[in-house]
């Protein structure tokens, strides 16, 4: 039983969103396997943004963001947006470019949302274990259901701009390096004012969300009727 109540925190968001978004495929879902296997996917891309900070040790650019937090906000502000959102976009989206366009079911628009989201989430998975042991039963709850929101939201804008251009039949080369300039940099923007704890950093994190969930809501529902006219 406590090892159950241990993983708690991180099973229960991650089968709640994988169910959702299970859900929201339901015109043409993919493969189960192929979804495990793309979360397993956000486990070893959580492993690749691990190698991507190691080497930024090694010429010297690794930093302690809370320590820049309480010391350096302009710091932080760059750190933020070209380190921290570069290196965990460009962890999660190597997989998807690599493994996931080759898959024969990836066929309609929403896919690119869906299988994106399934990375954030095992990347979130991981993210979340390692915080475990920093947190309160509450805290760990909390978290285990805000990060993999902010990793599937930050996902799914590469997701859904990398997928139209790759159903359409268009190089994916300009869409991937637009859509991750911009997933990278609202990815540090967000980490940059949740670092620095500002009395001001909720209400702007939670608007960044929030405007970027309304987004996401917009663009699936347009796929569903699309979809929907389609059958």
């Amino acid at each position: 039983m406590g090892q159950l109540l241990l993983i708690a925190p991180i099973a229960v968001p991650v089968l709640f969103w994988a169910v959702y978004h299970y859900h929201k495929d339901r015109h043409l879902p993919e493969p189960v396997g192929h979804l495990i296997f793309t979360f397993l996917l956000g486990i070893a891309a959580a492993w690749i943004s691990t190698v991507l900070y190691t080497g930024l040790g090694f010429v010297g650019l690794r930093f302690d963001a809370g320590y820049l937090a309480d010391t350096n906000a302009w710091g932080l502000l760059a750190y933020s947006l070209f380190a921290i959102g570069p290196i965990e976009e460009l962890a999660k989206l190597l997989p998807f470019l690599i493994v996931v366009l080759r898959f024969k079911e990836f066929d309609e628009p929403m896919d690119g949302i869906i299988y994106a989201s399934f990375i954030g989430l095992g990347y979130a998975a991981v993210e979340n274990w390692q915080y475990l042991d920093y947190l309160t039963t509450t805290e760990a709850m909390a978290r285990g259901f805000a990060s993999p929101v902010i990793h599937m939201l930050f996902a799914s804008i590469w997701g859904h701009w990398i997928a139209k251009a790759h159903l359409a039949g268009r190089s994916i080369i300009p869409a991937t390096v637009a859509s991750l300039a911009v997933a990278a940099g609202l990815h540090g923007l967000y980490d940059f004012v949740v670092l620095l704890n500002a009395h001001f950093a909720l209400p702007i994190a939670a608007l960044l969300i929030l405007t970027l969930w309304l987004w996401r809501l917009k663009v699936l529902r347009a796929m569903h009727k699309a979809a929907s006219q389609d059958r």
